[in-house]
């Protein structure tokens, strides 16, 4: 019988129980974090969350106790924290593959950063510090769902934020570039703009005019910007399309 198995039967030691138990924790906690990723419909969910809380768990005990057998050997040396130190420089890979840059705008790195923790909870479970692990899931909840709500209730904690702008203008009377100047002048930075076809579908009836999609990055205000925009001559219809944390947190 392996040492392995030795120790799941030995009632007097309890270790392979202990394991099991360090496993299942990380199992949990790990599947808590991914069901919550899941809920907020990001790329990496449920299973790739609980998939490397479990792994790194797994890897941590093969680490501690995988290699016991051969303790006894001459010139044998036992460095548990290499195989931890492989880990998490291991899951950068994966948490490198969740981050890309689309229009200068860069998406997933809290993702990422959520895969990085997980891998770190894992570690914690099997490397018998579960309070630890406990502890530090207990800290992503309080990031992921409380700091939003602090945010909306102190907007300079907010930081860049995006939104969009549905505007519709009489075509040939500059109003674009004028629109485009009052954005950036109350500090924001149109990131995209691009022709409302759902607008011209619904409204065949209005010959000479265009109507366009802005979307803007900042904090400033944005019902302030388009009380302003709907003075400008030449402008028939603006309104706000509503407003999203920003690109880089999700």
């Amino acid at each position: 019988m392996s040492p392995f198995a030795a120790s799941l039967f030995d009632p007097d030691a309890g270790q392979g129980l202990r394991q099991l138990a360090e496993l299942g924790i990380a199992l949990v906690l790990s599947t808590l974090i991914g069901a919550e990723r899941a809920v907020q419909q990001k790329s990496a969910g449920l299973r790739t969350h609980t998939l490397v809380g479990v792994g790194s768990a797994l890897f941590m005990e093969v680490s501690q106790h995988g290699f016991n057998s051969v303790l006894g050997l001459e010139g044998v040396s036992f460095d548990p924290s290499r195989v931890a130190a492989q880990i998490v420089s291991g899951i950068g890979f994966i948490g490198g593959g969740l981050i890309f840059v689309r229009r200068d705008a860069v998406r997933g790195l809290t993702t990422a950063a959520t895969i990085w923790l997980t891998c770190a909870i894992g570690m914690a479970c099997g490397g018998g510090l579960p309070l630890l692990a406990l502890a530090a899931t207990a800290c992503h909840f309080l990031v992921v769902r409380g700091y939003p709500w602090l945010t909306q209730r102190v907007p300079a904690l907010a930081g860049e934020r995006r939104s969009g702008l549905h505007l519709a203008y009489r075509v040939g009377s500059s109003v674009l570039t004028r629109v485009l100047e009052e954005c950036t002048s109350r500090g924001f930075r149109v990131v995209e703009v691009r022709a409302d076809r759902a607008e011209w579908e619904q409204r065949p009836e209005r010959p000479g005019t265009l109507a366009v999609r802005l979307e803007l990055e900042g904090g400033a205000d944005v019902p302030a910007l388009v009380a302003v925009l709907s003075e400008l001559h030449g402008v028939l219809d603006v309104a706000s399309l509503g407003s999203a944390e920003s690109a880089a947190d999700e």
